[in-house]
């Protein structure tokens, strides 16, 4: 009788550690597919929560229009080997859009978390958050090195605040302004797209001593 009692407990035992193990590599299962994307060559840890801003944005929100987004994207020659920075990157159609059109890998920068929320509602529906991030962070603050291609529509004095920093990237890095020039640093394309104007520069393998 005594053994027929302790069998009992061991095989009742037995299956509850199976139980344990198969909600265990469940939990696992479940936590990798909501693990967030990580972008090739990228070691900063995406955002995945918004949080209270910490200060007021540079720019008021204003969409740029899509026939703007496609020539931005067009002029900078954008493809599926790029790395996108988006700065002030809003309900982030700049992103989406390369993701879609040319698969490019991109990351958009917003201080706003309404704007973040949005962004990532967006590349849900157009199916594309395997090769974009959003990332709730101040712009002046944002590791820049790994972008190959940066857009912009921001505004004049911000623009110049950021020259020294576009400068300092990998010569060859492509620069996309949507309305806003840089100063004295002078376009090497400018574009009109339905009475707007898109400016395009790429990072020089030396820097002119007047933009320095």
């Amino acid at each position: 009788m005594l053994n027929k009692i302790l069998l009992s407990l061991i095989a009742s035992v037995s299956v509850a550690s199976i139980g344990i193990a198969g909600c265990t590599s469940q939990q696992q299962d479940l936590e990798a597919q909501v693990q967030p994307p990580t972008l090739t060559g990228q070691t900063e840890a995406p955002t995945t929560t918004t949080q209270p801003q910490e200060r007021p944005g540079d720019v008021p929100y204003v969409p740029t229009p899509q026939p703007v987004v496609d020539a931005m994207l067009q002029v900078a020659k954008v493809g599926k080997n790029d790395v996108l920075y988006d700065l002030g990157s809003g309900d982030g159609r700049i992103v989406i859009t390369a993701a879609q059109k040319y698969g490019t890998r991109g990351v958009g920068i917003d201080i706003n978390p309404e704007r973040i929320q949005e962004a990532n509602a967006n590349a849900q529906k157009a199916g594309v958050t395997d090769r974009v991030q959003f990332r709730q962070q101040d712009l002046f603050k944002t590791d820049l090195s790994q972008a190959s291609v940066i857009t912009l529509y921001l505004l004049p004095e911000v623009n110049q605040r950021l020259r020294p920093e576009l400068l300092k990237l990998k010569p060859g890095t492509r620069i996309v302004s949507h309305a806003f020039d840089m100063g004295d640093w002078e376009p090497q394309q400018t574009l009109q797209v339905d009475g707007k104007t898109v400016y395009y520069w790429v990072v020089p393998q030396e820097v002119p001593a007047n933009l320095r």
